[in-house]
Parts: C-alpha cells; structure tokens; sequence
C-alpha cells in the first residue's frame, strides 16, 4: 500500500516562500528574530526590499565603479574571506598589493629606480587615504616644529572649499585647522594665488583636487607648486602639496600625459587614487602613495607580529576582505595603459555626446570643463519656473539618478545637476539621457506655464529688452507684431 504523510501547518517545505508564515508579519526592524528563518525564505525578502533599490548603472551620481567583467567578479568571490591584514597567511595577496603600488606610483611618475619598491598602501577607498596623508604631514611639521623649539599645537592646511568632505572629517577628528579658499561663480576650484597667500608657518600642506566634486574641473597644481616653491624660498618654510587624485589621478595619466600635477614637480609629496573611481574596481579601495619613503615618517608605521610575522603597518582599519585589492591587481594587469587608455577616451567621448545633446537643448550652462574627469555638470539658464532640483526628481521617474546640489558658501546660489560618465555609460545612454531630459523640460513647462507679460500704461514689459511701447496698431517700435495674446512676434 502507499504512504502517505500529513504535514502540519508550520512544515514550510511544502509551502510556497510567498504562503509561508514568515512571509505574512513584518520583517525584523528593531530586534532579532527568536526563531530561524529557511534560507530561501530570508533571500527572498531581503531580495524584494532591494528592487526597490535604484539601479547602480543609471545612478548617475557616482563617481564609484558599477560594472566589472566576469572574470574579474569570480576572483573577488574567491577572495572574500581572505583577511588582507594577515599577511603572513596570504602572502601573495600581500605581494600582489605590493605590486599595485609600485604600478601606481610609477604611473604618477615617483622618482624610483628599477626594480626600487615605492612607498604606500591599499586602504579603505579615499577617505581613508586622506586621513593617511594628512598624519603623515602634520607629523612631520611637527617633528620640525619641536626641532626647531616653536609651538606645534596649532597645525592648519590649506584647501578650496570644493573639497570632498572628507577633508573636513580629517580636519575635525585630528585637530587641524581648514583654511579654505572660496569659491566664486564662474570659477569653482581652488585659487592657487589665494591658496598661497593664506600659506604661513603652521600649514603643514596645500590640499590641491585632481577632478573637483562639483564639476570634474582639475587644479591648476603646476601653478601652485610654481608659486609655492618662491614662497618658500622667501620664507625659509618647505610648505609640500598633495594632490587629492581620487576621481582623476587615473584619467589624467591616459588622457592628458603631458599635464604636470604629480611627483614631477617637487613640492607633491603624496597622492591619493580611489581604485573604486576610474580605477575600475568595485567600492571599498583607495590608494595612497607617498614620493620618497622619508616622507612618511617611521614613527606612524606600527610593527605587528601577533599573525605570525614581522608586519609593518600604516592604515586606520585592521580587518577587511582581500577581493578588492586582487580586482584592482587583475585591472592593472588585464587592460595595461592601452586598455585605460581606450576606456577613458571612450568615457570622454561619451561625456561630449551629452554635452552636445545638452547645449543642443538651448536651456542649459554647462559648467563642467573639457579637460577633467569625464563628468558634465550643467545648470538651467532659466530658472523662474522650476529649477535644477525639479528636473532631477522628475528624471527619477525614467530610473535615472541624476544629482542636483549647490556650489559652495560664496557661490551657494548656483545650482547644478551633474552626469558622471563611467566605463558601463555607452553612447546609446548618453543620447537617450538628453532624450529623457528634454521629455522632463516639456512636461515640467506644461506644469510650470510662463505668466503672461504684463501691459501696463500701454507698455509691454519685456524682462530682457526693458519696455517696448505698444501703440493701437500692435506694432511696437516700427518692426515688433504683437499678437492678440500680448506676446511680441519677431526679433526683441
């Protein structure tokens, strides 16, 4: 005879995911759940959250790295539970890291010898590259400071107010002073002039941006070095520069190679890099490499053996997964200087498409610059009815993410959208955005109407052009119609 089996109400093994019980109350928020929940189950519910979550290719906001090649995803999937901090464990891992940073350092021109290691590390994006940096400097004005028996409790840097927050984080947390030089409406970088002007005995460096925030735009960094370098001469200071390359320190080596901003002009003792930018690798590495190892003061690197052998190290995380720095080594490796080169000279190619597309609009300032990071930054030329904010609200509706901010104090009210044009950004994007864009304005028009002009004493008030007279006959001035509907025909 057959067998046969009752299963009971809580048997979720016959149950389809969407009929089980976990799936009718609300998902834990607040505390942990008492019981377990079957893994197809928890996959599915987090998995129906997330799609509500925009999609990484059209967030158009992000400078961070949204496609990677398959080959590329499987050894990041490999390596995710390798500790990049145990170093005698997996050596190779270490040495593979080794290599990315002589790669990158010699990328920027650092003054080694064949076969000479550079001096740096992989860190957390950025950020964390920052905060690197900027100990090292205030160390070492310090360590001079004590020499020479002066106060050194006082520690200022110098930097345009569009840098990246994470300037003000390093400032605030270390206890230095952020002397900014302000921005100002058609010019949105740091002043390297002013920058040196604010320059005294307790600045313990220049921050200069490759391929600023707000615009992509590059700092002039071979004029600050230039004017530096004389104020110090003057002075008898030895005031250094880093250069925050985050965004551009892998596109200026490919596209403008003739540009001067790095370690070979020699007041640049360090530069930062985010491999997860145009490096090309997914979000969580940075790089910082420093010219000479005398510029990064032994006295912050930290001597570990509690992993099983001599480890010299100078990060503020410890722990963390090893994937990113092998993508960033199969990048390196995979696409060479030609390979970068071809891809940033697409997405330079790709940022012209929509900039044409947008300047073809007739109802946009562009504010981004042709040499700088693949970005294009633009602001409405009429903003009576609506404003830059209104039309990257309604973009969200077509699946774009599209940021709209304000410039910094002194130039706060200028607002702008930005398009961050990577790797994954194709052509064929690029001309459907101004598509999309240009759908917004018309319906956003149709919203928003313009009011009629208003007559008054038999004038017709003209914004641009002042006051045109309106006699009986509806011609103004001898060769302007003015329609029935109070609008002048013709040339204004």
């Amino acid at each position: 005879m057959g067998l046969s089996k009752t299963f009971s109400a809580s048997d979720v093994s016959v149950h389809s995911t969407y009929a089980s019980r976990y799936i009718r109350d609300s998902p834990a928020k607040y505390k942990m759940p008492e019981n377990s929940t079957p893994k197809d189950v928890a996959f599915q519910m987090i998995n129906d959250e997330l799609m509500l979550d925009g999609k990484p290719r059209l967030n158009l906001a992000s400078f961070v790295t949204t496609w990677m090649e398959p080959e590329c995803e499987k050894l990041i999937m490999d390596s995710l539970n390798k500790n990049y901090v145990d170093m005698d464990e997996y050596p190779v891992t270490t040495e593979l890291q080794n290599r990315c940073v002589n790669m990158i350092a010699d990328l920027f021109h650092a003054p080694h010898e064949d076969g000479e290691a550079a001096t740096g590390t992989g860190t957390v994006g950025s950020s964390e590259a920052i905060m690197l940096a900027g100990l090292a400097f205030k160390r070492k004005w310090q360590n001079k400071m004590k020499a020479q028996g002066k106060p050194y409790d006082k520690p200022n840097i110098v930097t345009g107010a569009n840098v990246q927050v994470c300037w003000e984080k390093f400032a605030r947390y270390f206890e230095v002073e952020l002397k900014e030089v302000k921005v100002r409406e058609d010019y949105y970088v740091m002043d390297p002039v002013k920058a040196v002007e604010m320059v005294d005995e307790n600045t313990i460096c220049v921050a200069a941006i490759l391929g600023s925030t707000y615009n992509g735009e590059f700092e002039d960094v071979k004029l600050l070095n230039d004017l530096l370098l004389e104020k110090n001469k003057q002075t008898g200071w030895d005031t250094p520069i880093h250069v925050d390359a985050a965004s551009g320190g892998f596109i200026a080596p490919f596209l403008y190679p003739d540009l001067e901003w790095d370690f070979r002009l020699p007041l640049v003792k360090s530069i930062n890099v985010s491999g997860h930018k145009y490096g090309l690798v997914y979000a969580g590495i940075g790089w910082i490499v420093w010219r000479a190892k005398e510029d990064l003061p032994e006295d912050l690197i930290f001597h570990i053996n509690y992993l099983g052998a001599d480890q010299p190290t100078f990060t503020l995380n410890f722990s963390k997964s090893s994937s990113q720095i092998i993508a960033q080594y199969y990048q390196l490796i995979r696409l060479g200087f030609e390979g970068y080169r071809n891809i940033m000279e697409n997405c330079q190619n790709n940022a012209m498409v929509l900039k044409a597309g947008l300047i073809k609009t007739e109802r946009f300032k562009i504010l981004s610059k042709d040499i700088g990071v693949p970005v294009v930054a633009f602001s409405l030329k009429n903003r009576t009815r609506y404003n830059e904010f209104k039309v990257s609200e309604n973009l969200r509706r077509s699946g774009w993410i599209v940021p709209a901010y304000s410039m910094p104090e002194d130039a706060k009210h200028v607002a702008l959208l930005r398009v961050v044009i990577r790797e994954d950004f194709s052509c064929t994007l690029a001309e459907r955005l101004v598509s999309d864009i240009t759908h917004v304005l018309q319906e956003l028009d149709m919203l928003h109407p313009a009011a009629p002009p208003a007559i008054e004493n038999g004038h017709l008030k003209v914004a641009a052009n002042g006051l045109l007279k309106v006699p009986a006959n509806g011609v103004a001035n001898g060769d302007h119609e003015v329609a029935a509907n109070g609008v002048a025909n013709g040339k204004a």
